[in-house]
């Protein structure tokens, strides 16, 4: 399946500013600097669709856009970065789990992790967080270019031991430099939710 279409739509705080529709949706999260903007932009067929910032931490608001006139990909607040106040890191929290807390239109959340970290208390919380509240987790591990064929295998014991994740869930293998990993990304974040549109 591919994606024809991905257009921004707004950014919000609170559900006030939520998109009123019952577009199924699609939530990316993961520790600031993991690659999720650039994780968006490759599984979108677009470069600059969501800013990548060289600073982590910079995305504070819920970003939503719309995918194939269909549904919305919703850009979450990245967590856990170190050089920002208390009191931000809070409200960021906060800010994702408001959206997460009461989402109807929210069928996946796709947890991004860096291979090359061994998954800290932060991500710990999210895949908690994303089990708890009854949403289907995507687990990706990003920059897999970073490693060899053995090291993948071990960073992917690792994430699965450190989470406590059961072995039916699949993790899903992610590079954006080399666009490894994409369509088979693209097809589970699809499925059962949006037909390509026509030509």
């Amino acid at each position: 399946m591919e994606i024809k279409k991905a257009e921004f739509v707004t950014s919000a705080v609170k559900p006030t500013g939520y998109p009123d529709t019952d577009m199924k949706e699609v939530a990316f999260v993961g520790r600031s600097n993991v690659g999720k903007s650039s994780l968006i932009n490759t599984i979108t067929n677009r470069k600059k669709l969501v800013k990548v910032s060289q600073t982590p931490g910079k995305t504070k608001l819920v970003n939503f856009f719309i995918i194939n006139d269909a549904m919305h990909f919703v850009d979450l607040p990245g967590y856990g970065y170190a050089k920002v106040s208390k009191k931000e890191r809070e409200s960021w929290g906060k800010t994702i789990e408001m959206y997460l807390h009461n989402r109807p239109q929210l069928s996946k959340v796709v947890l991004l992790l860096d291979c090359r970290r061994v998954p800290n208390e932060d991500d710990k919380l999210m895949y908690k967080w994303i089990r708890h509240y009854n949403y289907e987790p995507v687990i990706v591990m990003t920059k897999i270019d970073k490693l060899n064929r053995s090291e993948i295998v071990k960073a992917e014991k690792t994430i699965r031991t450190t989470l406590n994740i059961p072995k039916e869930v699949k993790i899903y293998n992610f590079s954006s430099l080399k666009k490894l990993g994409k369509e088979e990304l693209t097809d589970k974040l699809l499925e059962d939710i949006a037909e390509p549109i026509n030509d």
